[in-house]
């Protein structure tokens, strides 16, 4: 049994009666403002958290329907251990937004613009690219691949890659697309990589449960763009809840606020 404590998980039992769904990077932003709307359309949200004091805290401020858990998305150890104890405590996993993800490895505090411009592919530090690739595409494919034995156990499940539109090679190409200049290996290539493996994990698991899909939540101001985005966390976290409670969305599909976006 769970032990029932006043921080987050009061009133559960070893293996839930509701919906699980488990975000990653969950502690604020966009991650938190999902965790708290899932909550309230009834799953039981597992907080992904670096920091277990912070993912605590987030989810007590959530209510009694999260529980914080553990989880470095570059820790092979630490998600073997959010794996195992999803299984052991909780019983079943229903839905993984995979939203951890960071904008750069360099100092903290940078502008939008400098973080642009460092990530320029004539100047952007080697050290730097891989950080981020290391949390926005190699932490998602190791956690969805720990995950997926749970995945594949629910009735029906669902992997929501959160993505961006700058990720996107059709738009970026495109010399009107406002944010082209924008496009640097860095942050912006690593969703465009994401969104590869949005698309790879779909077309291996489109006969099974299980569908995955890449949604975008605008521009949207986090700490991610120094909070220089245009759009509330409200608004961002929008498509991504909608993409995560559709019945019947084409699995292997790219979203943003206003609908489809190309690859």
């Amino acid at each position: 049994m769970i032990q029932q404590n006043e921080t987050s998980n009061a009133g559960y039992n070893t293996i839930s009666d509701k919906p699980v769904a488990f975000v990653t990077g969950a502690n604020q932003g966009i991650g938190f403002q999902v965790a708290t709307e899932l909550a309230a359309h009834r799953f039981l949200v597992l907080v992904g958290s670096r920091n277990l004091e912070n993912g605590e805290t987030a989810a007590k401020s959530i209510g009694t329907n999260a529980c914080a858990i553990q989880l470095d998305v570059t820790d092979q150890a630490s998600i073997h251990a959010a794996a195992d104890r999803i299984r052991n405590e909780f019983g079943r996993l229903d839905l993984l937004v995979n939203n951890a993800a960071i904008s750069n490895a360099g100092a903290p505090g940078r502008s939008l613009e400098e973080m642009i411009a460092s990530g320029r592919a004539s100047v952007s530090s080697i050290d730097e690219v891989r950080a981020v690739f290391e949390t926005n595409v190699f932490g998602v494919i190791a956690v969805t691949q720990a995950l997926l034995p749970l995945l594949r156990e629910a009735p029906t499940a669902k992997i929501v890659n959160v993505s961006s539109g700058v990720g996107s090679l059709t738009l970026n190409a495109d010399p009107a697309f406002p944010y082209r200049s924008g496009f640097g290996v860095g942050y912006a290539a690593s969703k465009t990589a994401l969104n590869a493996i949005t698309l790879s994990f779909a077309i291996e698991l489109e006969s099974t449960n299980i569908r995955v899909y890449a949604a975008s939540p605008g521009f949207t101001a986090t700490a991610l763009n120094n909070f220089a985005g245009t759009e509330t966390i409200e608004e961002g976290s929008r498509n991504i809840v909608r993409v995560a409670l559709e019945e019947n969305g084409p699995t292997g599909s790219f979203s943003g606020p206003d609908g489809a976006l190309p690859w």
